[in-house]
């Protein structure tokens, strides 16, 4: 009987409880990110305020939305300190 290459490495090498919370964290930022992003346009500090998180977890979350095509950046705020953040289309 031939076995599932993948299953077998799951049995021989489990996924790490810590690995699968990171995950599970992670995946949940991204939504609220991304649900926050459907309001409209807002930057760094903008989502942190609205998300109470710190805007260096905000960067890097958006950081890998950005990489993974997710978001866009936007146009520059007035002060031209941050650009705004959107869903990509």
């Amino acid at each position: 009987m031939e076995r599932n290459t993948a299953k077998i490495l799951r049995e021989k090498r489990p996924v790490p409880r810590e690995v699968t919370e990171r995950l599970k964290y992670f995946t949940k930022m991204k939504k609220q990110i991304l649900n926050a992003l459907k309001d409209g346009d807002k930057t760094i500090p903008m989502l942190s305020d609205e998300l109470g998180i710190p805007a260096d977890e905000v960067m890097f979350h958006l950081m890998s939305l950005l990489k993974y095509g997710q978001v866009e950046t936007g146009e520059p705020d007035d002060m031209d300190e941050y650009f705004y953040y959107k869903i990509k289309k």
